[in-house]
């Protein structure tokens, strides 16, 4: 009997680990609004097999969870950001810099997204910055855009972040140039991302721990939500 209710418990530990795994994998878990990837270029997370007959099931699953209508890599690459250069959840209340330059591809885009992998609900026209803005502002190829919830003062380009929450970032380079799918560390400078300033003050350096349940480091971003560095997909925004 006793040996039989090991066995029992043994197998409902399995299936809760790989029913776990399986919605993790598949970004089914409540909250978790990552696409992720295996490509990391500083914090920036992409997978060259979205939009292909290449993606694994757990991956075309998690796409179709968020809701992408991905094209082939040989016509448009992706990558996500979910923080900023020191490691900190994107917040509204915040505000960046993100700079750059010149980009491997016929096209870019950088453009934001709410929690819920939808544009935030504003009418300020201004959630995405692209190609054709960066070669307004210089000959060389050099950019700047000011990340928040309210337009700053000059000619600077902006990205709105009102009432957009726990945001993230979509990064797309269109017709990437020869050499990029093999070479992306090499050849793409992806855009840096530098915190500002935020209402009520900067936040405190980050305490993390290896959380038991999400099996990653992580750390309380707010009273309800948890914030963590998962090996695989990068990072992600949990929603307690």
């Amino acid at each position: 009997m006793r040996r039989s209710f090991t066995y029992l418990c043994a197998a409902i530990l399995g299936i809760a680990i790989g029913g776990y795994s399986a919605l993790a994998m598949s970004g089914l878990l409540p909250g978790d609004r990552r696409t992720g990837g295996s490509i990391n270029l500083d914090s920036w997370y992409g997978d060259f097999t979205m939009g292909s007959e290449d993606a694994s099931p757990y991956f075309r699953a998690r796409i179709a969870r968020h809701g992408l209508l991905a094209l082939a890599n040989s016509e448009a690459i992706y990558f996500t950001r979910a923080v900023d250069d020191a490691g900190e959840p994107f917040r509204e209340t915040c505000k960046y810099q993100i700079s750059g330059g010149p980009m491997p591809a016929r096209w870019w885009s950088v453009t934001l997204y709410n929690s819920d992998n939808f544009l935030p609900s504003n009418t300020d026209a201004a959630l995405s910055f692209d190609a054709s803005r960066a070669e307004a502002q210089s000959t060389d190829g050099q950019w700047t855009a000011i990340i928040s919830p309210v337009k700053p003062e000059g000619g600077t380009g902006w990205i709105s972040s009102k009432a957009a929450g726990n945001f993230d970032l979509t990064f797309r380079l269109y017709v990437p140039a020869e050499g990029v799918l093999d070479r992306p560390e090499e050849l793409i400078n992806a855009p840096a991302i530098k915190r500002l300033d935020c209402e009520g003050g900067r936040h405190e350096e980050m305490a993390w721990s290896a959380h038991p349940m999400f099996g990653a480091w992580c750390h309380n971003a707010s009273d309800r939500d948890i914030f963590c560095a998962a090996p695989d997909y990068g990072p992600r925004l949990y929603y307690a």
